[in-house]
Formats: structure tokens, sequence, C-alpha cells
């Protein structure tokens, strides 16, 4: 494949003052490499990310230094802007074979989906890999046209990787269903009509609380005349 490009800088400045600057703070790494800070076009970095280079191999150049090969293997967004904050680039040797995640890319059409309503659902966006920097692809295809009838699975088995490149995932793992479309449930029948005239408010029944113990007392008092007469 061919890879994409990415020129960066040696870091002199904060994160802060990078970011300002429409700079992504990024380091480097790799098995036999020192470790370097760097930065990043934001916008550049974006386009390579978007066109692939986040899961393919990307061609980097620091300042006036020759290119090399190299990986985003992992990145920082805010969850607030999702907009990248940090990124981890890590060198491969051309030669020697390397680990990653390749994000699957699902094409065609599901019979159970388009004639029966059916619902799809994937498991993975993604399965690990091992090759070879130069068979890295950014994106492996899985045709869902099997998925003919509710309940059809596919596996990683049914995953055709392109030449040099081994699914490190368990065959039988399932990537891919189809389940049936979700009935809405029926609406429970209302609830019996209350009727608001036989509902007393607690300002009503303190009321005639108070009327009756008045009624009371005058009633007590009335006799207690009486008596004395």
């Amino acid at each position: 494949m061919s890879n994409l490009s990415l020129k960066g800088e040696l870091r002199v400045k904060g994160a802060k003052e990078l970011r300002k600057e429409s700079k992504i703070p990024a380091v480097l790494y790799g098995h036999g490499v020192t470790n370097v800070n760097l930065s990043v076009n934001y916008r550049e970095f974006e386009k390579a990310y978007q066109s692939g280079g986040g899961k393919g191999l990307l061609e980097l150049t620091i300042d006036n230094a020759a290119p090399i090969n190299v990986l985003v293997q992992d990145w920082q967004i805010n969850p607030i802007t999702s907009v990248f904050t940090h990124v981890d680039f890590r060198q491969v040797k051309m030669d020697e074979k390397i680990k990653t995640d390749v994000n699957l890319k699902f094409i065609g059409e599901s019979p159970a989906v388009k004639e029966l309503g059916g619902i799809f659902v994937k498991n993975f966006n993604s399965i690990p890999v091992e090759c070879l920097p130069k068979d890295l692809v950014s994106e492996i295809t899985v045709d869902i046209v099997s998925l003919k009838e509710f309940g059809n699975v596919l596996h990683i088995s049914d995953v055709v990787a392109p030449a040099g490149i081994k699914i490190l995932a368990h065959a039988e793992d399932v990537i891919a269903t189809v389940t049936p479309p979700r009935v809405e449930e029926e609406v429970a029948p209302a609830a019996a009509a209350v009727d608001l005239s036989q509902i007393k408010t607690e300002a009503e029944e303190k009321k005639e609380k108070k009327a009756t113990e008045v009624a009371e007392t005058a009633k007590v008092e009335s006799a207690a005349k009486k008596e004395k007469k």
C-alpha cells in the first residue's frame, strides 16, 4: 500500500501553546528507538488520520530528517470538543512483523435486513492482526450478503484477510449477525378514570375538622350554661 505522509517538528513549546497554534503535541517511540517529543499540524494529521492513517502506515518526516515509518499507536481526544489533544507514534521496522488492529468495513446487502426488516448487529469494528509493515492495510472488507435469515452469523473465520496478514482473533468469534425487528410493546390500558370530585384536598379536610371542633366546643359550652341555670 502507498504510505500516507505527514510532517512533524521537534517539540520546543508547551502543549497549551502548541494547541493555540493548531498543532498537536505528540511523542515518538518504538523498539530500539529513543523517545522523541514532537508536534504535528492539526489539519494535516486529521486529514491523514481520516484517509486511513489511523490504522495504516504513515511516513513521518521530522524537521529535515529522513522519513520514517510509523503507526498511530494511540491518541487522546477532548471529550467536550472532540478534537485531538495528543498523539502517540510508534516507529516500525519494515523487516519486523507488527501486531496492530485493522478496521472492518462491512459491504453488500443482507437479505435478512433488506427483505425481512431485520437489524444488522456488529460485534467488532476492528480486529487484531499480525503482518509486516508493507502488508498492512487500513481496513478489511467483510461481505454481509450471506446473512439471509434472522440468527445467521458471520465468524472471524469468514473474514478473508489480504495476503501477508494473519488474523489473531479466535476463529469462532461472532463479528456480525441479524436480529428480528423490534416489536413495539402494546400500550397498557389507561388507568380507571378518577372522580376528582370525590377527592378532598388537605386544606378542605383541615377546614372540616376545624368546623367540627368548633361545633363540639359550642355544644359543650351550651350544656354547661344550662346546668348553671
